[in-house]
């Protein structure tokens, strides 16, 4: 089989499952105490293809041969026209039927998942996270990083929104929870058997942030106390719906510590894109 080097992705000439497409959105003009989160989609990319690893994911479909993962490298956002890169966002969402998309802040979640809703009706989402992002505005931004999932059930676009391992939940958070009927699985006591198996359409949104800062150092709000990969990817092979769409955002590559967080990004890619062919193999059938 061939394999057609995209970007620094991969595409084999002939795969038989559904094309994934990552696209990078390298912003930060909504994070809310120190930005750098825009050169995240690089520094994954880097570990994505490095001699370090491999291909492989631990369901054992490997990129460039059992999964189609074409990269269409980084858009060109400006940070300065946020309604413009929204609709930039948007228009390459809809040209891609399977996004697997690399921030840039959390705030790009609200115009992706809008675009996915065009195409398949409001979703179920799953969204990993030290923090809830639940803010009606944050520090006057009403597109704050800490304030995407706000947004979202603003234009009706979540049927069900779970969020894991959440652990700063203050008073005006669990207000916005309580309106919107957000499932929040906090920290404490938890096991990734608690998480529920949702229902198609699904999106799934991992802030590193909610990885603990012992092996996600590389972001901008460090919380103690958080989940482990382990848990993030249990949590995520439990599912068992389409997945039509998935973020990793919040790398910060300036305060990463030998790359690890960049590392670990990467192999969320890997296993994020196996678990979208899986599902959607599986709906096939």
């Amino acid at each position: 089989m061939t394999v057609i080097d995209i970007g620094g992705g991969f595409r084999p000439s002939g795969a038989m499952r559904p094309a994934i497409h990552l696209i990078g959105l390298p912003t930060d003009v909504n994070s809310s105490f120190e930005r750098g989160a825009a050169k995240g989609p690089a520094a994954i990319r880097a570990a994505l293809v490095s001699d370090r690893g491999n291909s492989a994911s631990e369901s054992g479909l490997e990129l460039g041969t059992d999964i189609d993962l074409v990269d269409c490298g980084d858009l060109p956002l400006t940070d300065l026209d946020v309604e413009g890169d929204d609709r930039a966002i948007a228009a390459a969402v809809a040209r891609a039927p399977l996004p697997i998309l690399l921030g840039g802040d959390h705030a790009i979640t609200y115009p992706v998942v809008a675009a996915l809703v065009a195409r398949h009706g409001p979703l179920n989402i799953l969204h990993f996270d030290a923090h809830p992002d639940l803010y009606a505005d944050f520090e006057g931004n009403p597109r704050s990083h800490a304030s995407p999932f706000a947004r979202i059930f603003e234009g009706g676009h979540a049927k069900r929104l779970v969020q894991v391992g959440i652990r700063t939940l203050n008073r005006h958070c669990r207000e916005q929870a309580d309106k919107y009927g957000v499932e929040i699985l906090p920290m404490a006591d938890f096991h990734a058997s608690h998480v529920p198996v949702l229902d198609g359409p699904l999106y799934i949104s991992v802030d590193l942030d909610g990885i603990d800062p012992s092996e996600a150092p590389g972001v901008a709000h460090p919380e103690p106390g958080g989940l482990r990969l382990r848990e993030v990817l249990a949590a995520i092979h439990r599912q068992t719906a389409p997945i039509v769409g998935a973020d990793i955002v919040e790398l910060n590559p300036a305060r990463d510590i030998g790359d690890i967080t960049a590392i670990l990004a990467a192999k969320l890619v890997r296993e994020l894109a196996a678990r979208i062919a899986l599902n959607h193999e599986g709906e096939s059938r």
